[in-house]
């Protein structure tokens, strides 16, 4: 980043601080895409890839179906899934890869832990926290990213100040999906089986041995199955509350 661009952000993420009193609360975004003029009904999936492997019942299911999804990867699993950043490159008419950060670390600039993850902390190590992401995925040949979504999907506001300075906007969502990848097959299939026109859902695609990965595949299934078209965040107009992409 040019130093001008860095003093700027500081400075952004600074005065944030001092107005909220350093007390904000953290925020969770919600994020909607446009309704589908047609009224068919169409839906945004984003799946994180935090860490740890693959869950290829989900990948497949997005290739042989042809459900265009949006991934947040993290520099963390782009380093060991080659294979499977391989297979999403040679689907770009699906797959949308976007920033999850260098090591999953919740953009958070105050010291704390968020579910059980330890913040970054600082502003510098929010900052260093989203372009350490935006590098690994440049280092895959991959067009530069134009969305993030931090570790856990909570912010600090004055750090969602700062990550907008970057030019990035900010992927919230409007259903949790497999709540973390930590439900059962049954509910997770129900929460994204209900999702409705204009959803973001939000699930997880490194989980490979967690029974929520079969119930985001008969989730989509069943959304596929209702007429539902799924489109990617870069296709549609997302609106996101609390400064996220305005």
């Amino acid at each position: 980043m040019h130093p001008l661009q860095k003093h700027l952000c500081m400075l952004a993420i600074s005065l944030a601080v001092i107005s909220s009193g350093n007390a904000a609360p953290l925020v969770e975004p919600t994020l909607h895409i446009q309704p589908d003029a047609s009224g068919a009904g169409r839906v945004a999936l984003t799946l994180d890839a935090c860490g740890g492997q693959t869950d290829n019942r989900i990948l497949s299911t997005l290739v042989e179906n042809k459900i265009p999804a949006t991934i947040f990867v993290t520099g963390i699993w782009l380093k060991r899934n080659a294979a499977a950043v391989e297979i999403m490159r040679a689907h770009p008419d699906l797959f949308e890869l976007e920033n999850h950060g260098g090591h999953h670390v919740p953009a958070v600039d105050t010291p704390q832990k968020i579910y059980g993850i330890r913040s970054a902390g600082s502003p510098d190590a929010v900052l260093a926290e989203v372009e350490s992401g935006a590098t690994a995925l440049a280092r895959t040949g991959e067009p530069a990213p134009k969305w993030f979504r931090g570790a856990t999907a909570e912010y600090s506001p004055s750090a969602i100040a700062m990550i907008r300075k970057l030019g990035f906007k900010i992927a919230g969502f409007s259903i949790n999906g497999d709540g973390g990848s930590l439900l059962g097959a049954r509910e997770t299939t129900r929460r994204i089986a209900a999702a409705k026109d204009g959803d973001v859902i939000i699930a997880h695609i490194n989980q490979p041995t967690h029974a929520a990965g079969e119930g985001v595949v008969q989730g989509l299934l069943a959304l596929k199955e209702k007429g539902l078209t799924f489109v990617r965040l870069d296709d549609a107009d997302g609106i996101g509350n609390h400064g996220t992409t305005d």
